[in-house]
């Protein structure tokens, strides 16, 4: 059984960031499963690959932000940045030796529902009106083609 189980009351209805989120939670589910088998390199693995694409996953909505201008885009990147850090802070901690898995999937899981249902629900709005406007033009030099091949190849 999955250690987190997406809920369709965490969908904003902006694709892309909902199939962003799903990819998070698949990554904490690999977290836990990683640790099942006690394999410190994989847990490793997972946990750099899971740091690396939520800050992906935070630049792309910030840009996505800016460009709505939605009005609490800078204190949306802070939340971010401190996120960052305290993930960060715990890939330090299991580099050093310490067994944190239980701790960080714990964090994500809670930290990751909690952000979507309200900081994130908060800027729905403005992004699905900025987003109608810049989907209009669905040619790859478009603002969303060149962003999506930029953060996600």
């Amino acid at each position: 059984m999955a250690y987190l189980v997406w809920q369709d009351d965490l969908n904003t209805g902006i694709q892309v960031i909902d199939n962003q989120h799903k990819r998070i939670v698949e990554m904490i589910n690999h977290l836990d499963d990683a640790q099942a088998q006690k394999d410190s390199a994989l847990i490793g693995g997972v946990i750099e690959e899971l740091v690396d694409y939520t800050q992906s996953h935070f630049a792309f909505e910030e840009a996505l932000l800016e460009d709505a201008g939605y009005q609490f885009t800078r204190a949306h990147k802070k939340v971010h940045e401190l996120f960052i850090k305290r993930v960060s802070d715990y890939r330090l901690r299991y580099a050093a030796g310490e067994d944190i898995a239980d701790e960080l999937k714990g964090l994500l899981g809670r930290w990751l529902f909690n952000h979507i249902r309200n900081d994130d629900a908060n800027y729905v709005e403005s992004v699905k009106a900025s987003m109608q406007e810049l989907t209009r033009d669905q040619s790859s030099g478009s603002w969303l083609g060149r962003s999506m091949k930029r953060f996600f190849g």
